[in-house]
C-alpha cells in the first residue's frame, strides 16, 4: 500500500536535523514504523529479528551498525540498547544518527540514563482527519492563533457517515476499509491490549478480564473528568473489589503503553478566586477504541446522541493534539471550582494560547461562544496573553467569524 503522508513527516525531518536521535512514541498501529522507513537507511526490527537477540549478548554496537538515520523498530523489547545509543550520539556528535521507534514509553531505569540533549521526542498518534482526506484543509489552526479569520464552503453532517469515520479511527491500516471491518479491527485491538499487552509491558500477569472492564470504564467515561475511584467503582461492580491502588497501576500501564492519552488540566492565571479543578479528561489514543471497547455499532452510536456527542468532542482532541505537536504546543482543559469548562486549550511555549470549544452541531455555537467570552474575562491579562483564538468546533456549518469575534470552524475543514 502506497505511504500516506503524515503532519509529522515534516517535524521527524526537522529534529534528525538538529538531534543525535530522535525517538518516536506511539500506540501501535498509529504509522510509527511506516514514517520512520522513510526517511532510515537501514532498520534493525527488534521485535522480529532473531539475530538482534543474538548480537545483543556479544555485543550491542553490532545492532547500532548500519548506514544512518539507522531505525531501530521496537527497541523498549531490549532497553539496554538507550544507553548504547546515547553513548554512540556522544562519540559521534553528528546529527541524525538514529530514530528509534516504540509502542511503549521508556520505563523509570531507562530515564534514569537521561537522553537530554541527544534524544529528541516525538508523540504520533492515529491519523487526523486531514490526513485521511476527511477534512478539505481550508482553515489552518496556525492561521487561527496568529489571527487570520477563518470561512469555508459550508460542511454538511450526515451522523451515521460521521459514526463510521469514528469507529475506522485514524488507523492507516483501515484506509479503504468499512465501518464492519473497523469495528472488527478495534475490538480485536482492545482485546489484545487486555489479554497481551498490558501484562507484557508490566512485567508480571494481569488480570485480562478486569483490563478489559476497565477498558469498558475509561470509554464510558470518554471525554469526562472521571476520578479513578469512579473508574475502579465502574470496574470492579458488584462482583468484585478493585481497589483504587490496582487501578491506578493499570491505569499507569495503559499510558506507558499509549493506550490512554489523557487531557491535562489547564494552570492558568484568572482574577477571580476560583479555584481551578485539576482532574484530566479521559481519552483513549483514538475514540475508535471507546467503540472497539462496548462494542458499539453506527447503529447504537447515533441513537446515544449525548454519547456520541462525546466521542465527537474526543475525536476532535485526537486531532487538535496532532496539530499541537506538529507545532511543539500543548493541549490542555479548563474547569473551575465554579462549573465554568472550556473543552481545549492549545498553547504554545512563549504564552500565546487559544480557546476551543466542541460542539456536535452548528445550532449550540450561540451557547458555545457566550462560554469562551466568559471564560476569556476571566484571564487576568497583568500576568499572561490575551487569548488569540476564541473558535468554536462544530461537526456541520461552514468556518466564519461571528460578529462577537468568536470564530466557528467546522472539524472537516481543519488542519495544521
Amino acid at each position: 500500500m502506497k505511504y500516506q503522508k503524515r503532519i509529522m513527516d515534516k517535524v521527524l525531518a526537522e529534529r534528525l536535523g538538529s538531534s543525535g536521535a530522535v525517538l518516536i512514541e506511539g500506540t501501535k498501529g498509529c504509522g510509527k514504523t511506516e514514517m520512520a522507513k522513510q526517511v532510515a537507511r537501514s532498520i534493525a526490527h527488534f521485535d522480529t529479528d532473531k539475530q538482534i537477540e543474538i548480537k545483543m549478548g556479544i555485543d550491542p554496537h553490532l545492532v547500532l551498525a548500519g548506514e544512518n538515520p539507522r531505525l531501530l523498530d521496537e527497541w523498549q523489547t531490549h532497553p539496554e540498547i538507550w544507553n548504547y545509543v546515547r553513548r554512540e550520539v556522544d562519540e559521534q556528535k553528528k546529527k541524525g544518527q538514529f530514530i528509534l521507534t516504540g509502542s511503549a514509553t521508556p520505563d523509570d531505569d531507562t530515564r534514569r540514563h537521561s537522553g537530554a540533549g541527544r534524544f529528541s521526542v516525538i508523540r504520533m498518534r492515529p491519523m487526523s482527519l486531514y490526513e485521511k482526506g476527511w477534512s478539505t484543509g481550508a482553515v489552518s489552526l496556525t492561521a487561527l492563533l496568529t489571527g487570520e479569520r477563518p470561512q469555508s464552503e459550508e460542511v454538511k453532517f450526515d451522523l451515521g457517515e460521521f459514526a463510521e469515520k469514528i469507529t475506522l479511527g485514524g488507523w492507516p491500516g483501515l484506509i479503504g476499509e468499512s465501518a464492519a471491518e473497523g469495528l472488527r479491527f478495534v475490538r480485536d485491538y482492545v482485546s489484545m491490549i487486555a489479554e497481551v499487552d498490558i501484562s507484557r509491558v508490566s512485567e508480571m500477569r494481569r488480570d485480562p478480564y478486569k483490563v478489559t472492564r476497565l477498558l469498558q470504564s475509561i470509554a464510558r467515561n470518554i471525554s469526562t473528568e472521571a476520578t479513578v475511584a469512579v473508574l475502579a467503582k465502574d470496574t470492579g461492580g458488584s462482583d468484585s473489589g478493585l481497589n483504587t491502588d490496582t487501578v491506578s497501576e493499570y491505569l499507569a500501564v495503559l499510558e506507558r503503553l499509549i493506550a490512554v492519552d489523557n487531557l491535562l488540566a489547564w494552570n492558568t492565571h484568572i482574577r477571580s478566586a476560583d479555584r481551578l479543578r485539576k482532574a484530566p479528561k479521559r481519552h483513549f489514543a483514538d475514540p475508535s477504541m471507546a467503540v472497539g471497547a462496548l462494542g458499539l455499532s453506527v447503529d447504537k452510536m447515533i441513537t446515544d446522541l449525548n454519547y456520541f456527542g462525546l466521542l465527537f468532542e474526543s475525536l476532535v482532541i485526537r486531532d487538535l493534539k496532532i496539530y499541537a505537536e506538529a507545532l511543539d504546543a500543548s493541549l490542555y482543559h479548563y474547569r473551575d471550582s465554579r462549573g465554568l469548562e472550556i473543552d481545549a486549550i492549545l498553547e504554545y511555549a512563549d504564552g500565546t494560547w487559544g480557546a476551543f470549544e466542541v460542539k456536535l452541531g452548528i445550532g449550540a455555537a450561540d451557547e458555545a461562544a457566550k462560554n469562551l467570552l466568559k471564560f476569556a474575562d476571566k484571564i487576568d491579562t497583568d500576568k499572561m496573553k490575551p487569548p488569540a483564538t476564541l473558535t468554536v468546533i462544530t461537526g456541520n456549518g461552514f468556518a466564519h467569524c461571528r460578529p462577537d469575534g468568536v470564530h466557528v470552524v467546522p472539524i472537516s475543514t481543519l488542519t495544521v
